[in-house]
Formats: structure tokens, C-alpha cells, sequence
């Protein structure tokens, strides 16, 4: 197959091109042109068609004293049910408390082959004001907004190597082009006062924007149905969450499982997921080693549990595809088209409801009892149930000892016989 010039043929000619070598068939062309969006065809390069996700709504979050609605884009059953799970809990008490003490992203210019390392440094802090007037020159209108480059940082990396590190205030953006912009003007000066520039580039590790959380749940609002009282399970959770902190191989998979409600909510925002996750997993290791994002202690009077989470967190309500994507302005809205911090704040408010409410399971009654229930409706669909027989076929796995492929599909012949 020649693939040269594929990307500058128009969308049809593209579908048809997978046709003529026999990549899809007709069933699938048809299916591609069922899922084609003119909008989407502008955003990617050899634009086929929307792949759609799952959103679905995390019906109420206290945070900052705000009730809010949140949708939640993603594939996985159990996520958006132990999102609200969570938040029923944590708006027991007075929701989720959540701010940053500063927001900006870096930019990095990295000088190599230095004859000498520390006459360069010295050159950057005697022309600090220069190079940052170079980068808000780049992009004025962010400076105009109270936005812009606020402070230039200096970063030893090897004998011969030094980053310059430009902060930047984004506004209402995530920032990423912003600080691309101003990082290449920056290079490009230093490159005119004779300095060897290797590149100018964002950091997505965003330890100037670390957001902190925390909440108060009464223990009473954690008792089980199963007869476990609330100051039990509050013990439980502590517990738990302390082994986050021990050793990375139960810290990777707490800090997915938070990564499931905070990329649902940024993928459904249309901010940059990958990220954020590239962001945060860096940080949990800050220490040298993995831990847990997330911390749960239970109070001195044994009354109430107390939750908290730092994590790097720079997202946007404005530029990318925030501005284009129909579907994103609508989850905006959804969430009362709150500003930059506002919808950080959220994030970070669903993170410790998702953590919250799979410590609850796994100190009970197993994460898998829940996660099963939920998965048996994707079962059912993979083995080909019509939308009127999912319900039946849920039921009849649910009290099914197995909740699987081979099961469900037996189950779904009875099913069929019986209705005949």
C-alpha cells in the first residue's frame, strides 16, 4: 500500500481508500460515515470519525461550598457509580475545601555546550527583566489579561547544560501554546547573544500549580449494610490509605483508581489527559518513592475522617478544542461554565471522592462485588443482549455464581427460549 499524499485526500476519499484495500468492508464505512463530525475532521490529521466515550453524571459534589453536577467521560462501569458514591459521603460533612496557593506553568530553555556555565547564569539574572519583557512580547495579549510571564528561574542540569525556566500566569488557559510561544521567542534572544539553544518547551509537570484538597466526613456516614459500624470502617480506611504510603505496588493502583474520576472529568472538560496524568504520577514519586495521592486520618475524638490531596494540576476553560468542541462547551455548562480554578478545584474534589469510596469497598465488602454488578451489563452487551434484554440478563448473571462470557451467553439462550 502507498500511503503518500493520504492525509491531503478529502474525508470520503479517505473512507473509500481503506475499502479499495480491503483495511474495512462496507458494514464498517458505513459505520465510520454513522460517527463522522465535520468539527472533528478540523481538529486531527487522516480524520475518520468520532470514537465516542461514555459520559455520564456525577449528580452532586460540594465544593468550596458550591453544590455542583459533574459529567465524567470514560469506558469503565464502576467509575462514575464510585464517584458519587464517594461525594455522598464527603457532602456529610461541609463537601470539599479546595485551593492553590499559586497557578503557573513553566516554559524551559535548555542552553547546552556552555563554555562556561556560571558566566551564562550570571547573564540570565542581569538580563531577567529583558527576557521576560521577549516572552510577554511573544503573546501581549495574556500580559494584558493581569496574565504572562511572571518570574524567570535558573536549572543547573550538567557541568556544561542550564535550563531557563520562565513561570507563567495563564489565565483562564491551560497554556500550553502560551508558554511554547514565549519559550521560543526567549530562545531565540539567547540564540542573538550567542548562546548554543537546544529547544524551548512547556513542562506539563506543573509543581508551580499544586492544587490542595482536603474534607471532613462524619464516621457515622461510613457504616455498611453488612454491619460494619462507621468508626470501624473509618479505622479501616486510615489503614489502608497508610499502605498507599508504604509501598508503590498498592500507591500505583490507589493512584489509578483516582485517575479514573480526575481523567473522566478533564477528558469531559476537553483539557489534556495525558497530561495530567504524565503530571501527577511524577509527583507521587517526588519523593523518591511511588506513594498514594491521596491521605485519609481519622480524627483525635474518633468522630470524623479527615481526607487530603496535593497534586500538580493545570487546567483550562478556555483555547484548545474548549472553544470548538460542542460537546465540551455543553459539559462546561453542565458544571455552571466555572473558571480555571473553580473546575481545578472540582477535579481535585473528585479525586478524594473516588479514593474515598474504593478505600470504603476494599475495607468491607471487596471492590469486586461492585465492580462485577456493574461489569455484567457490559457482558451483557458483549454477547450480543438487545437493549430489552439487558435488564434480564443482568438480573439472571447477578444471581449467577459465575459473571462470565460463557455464563452470560448460556444465560442469554434460557433467556430467549423462555421469551419464544
Amino acid at each position: 500500500m502507498n500511503w503518500s499524499g493520504y492525509y491531503k485526500l478529502d474525508w470520503q476519499d479517505r473512507v473509500q481508500y481503506l475499502v479499495d484495500h480491503h483495511l474495512i468492508d462496507g458494514n464498517q464505512a458505513e459505520l465510520i460515515t454513522e460517527n463522522y463530525n465535520p468539527v472533528g475532521d478540523q481538529l486531527v490529521e487522516n480524520y475518520l470519525y468520532n470514537f465516542g466515550v461514555p459520559t455520564g453524571l456525577l449528580t452532586d459534589i460540594k465544593v468550596n461550598g458550591e453544590h455542583k453536577s459533574v459529567p465524567m467521560a470514560t469506558e469503565e462501569p464502576s467509575v462514575i457509580a464510585a464517584a458519587n458514591n464517594g461525594a455522598r459521603m464527603l457532602n456529610q460533612g461541609d463537601g470539599v475545601r479546595a485551593a492553590f496557593k499559586q497557578r503557573l506553568i513553566r516554559g524551559q530553555v535548555i542552553a547546552i555546550n556552555l563554555e562556561d556555565a556560571e558566566a551564562f547564569q550570571d547573564y540570565v539574572e542581569q538580563h531577567t527583566a529583558e527576557l521576560l519583557a521577549v516572552a510577554n512580547q511573544a503573546h501581549p495579549s495574556m500580559l494584558a489579561r493581569g496574565g504572562g510571564a511572571k518570574d524567570i528561574t535558573i536549572e543547573p542540569l550538567d557541568i556544561n547544560t542550564v535550563a531557563v525556566d520562565i513561570l507563567v500566569d495563564p489565565c483562564e488557559a491551560m497554556g500550553a501554546n502560551v508558554v511554547n510561544t514565549m519559550a521560543e521567542a526567549v530562545a531565540q534572544d539567547l540564540r542573538s547573544a550567542g548562546f548554543e539553544i537546544l529547544m524551548g518547551i512547556l513542562s506539563n509537570y506543573a509543581t508551580e500549580a499544586l492544587i490542595e484538597a482536603e474534607v471532613t466526613v462524619p464516621v457515622v456516614a461510613l457504616k455498611t449494610k453488612q454491619g460494619m459500624t462507621g468508626a470501624e470502617v473509618a479505622e479501616k480506611i486510615a489503614q489502608a490509605s497508610h499502605m498507599e504510603q508504604l509501598t508503590p505496588y498498592r500507591a500505583v493502583t490507589a493512584n489509578k483508581g483516582i485517575m479514573n474520576g480526575v481523567e473522566a472529568v478533564v477528558l469531559a472538560s476537553g483539557n489534556d489527559t495525558r497530561a495530567v496524568n504524565a503530571g501527577m504520577h511524577a509527583y507521587a514519586a517526588e519523593s523518591g518513592q511511588y506513594k498514594g495521592l491521596a491521605q485519609w486520618l481519622v480524627s483525635d475524638d474518633g468522630d470524623y475522617l479527615h481526607g487530603y490531596i496535593k497534586m500538580p494540576l493545570m487546567l483550562g476553560v478556555v483555547g484548545g478544542s474548549i472553544g470548538i468542541v460542542p460537546a465540551v462547551q455543553l459539559n462546561q455548562q453542565i458544571m455552571g461554565n466555572p473558571d480555571a480554578q473553580t473546575l481545578s478545584a472540582i477535579v481535585a474534589g473528585v479525586a478524594l471522592a473516588q479514593n474515598l469510596a474504593a478505600l470504603r469497598a476494599l475495607v468491607s465488602s471487596g471492590i469486586q462485588a461492585g465492580h462485577m454488578a456493574l461489569q455484567a451489563k457490559s457482558l451483557a452487551l458483549q454477547v450480543g443482549a438487545t437493549v430489552s434484554e439487558v435488564p434480564l440478563l443482568v438480573a439472571a448473571l447477578t444471581k449467577s455464581k459465575q459473571i462470565n462470557q460463557a455464563s452470560a451467553q448460556a444465560l442469554l439462550e434460557d433467556i430467549r427460549k423462555e421469551m419464544r
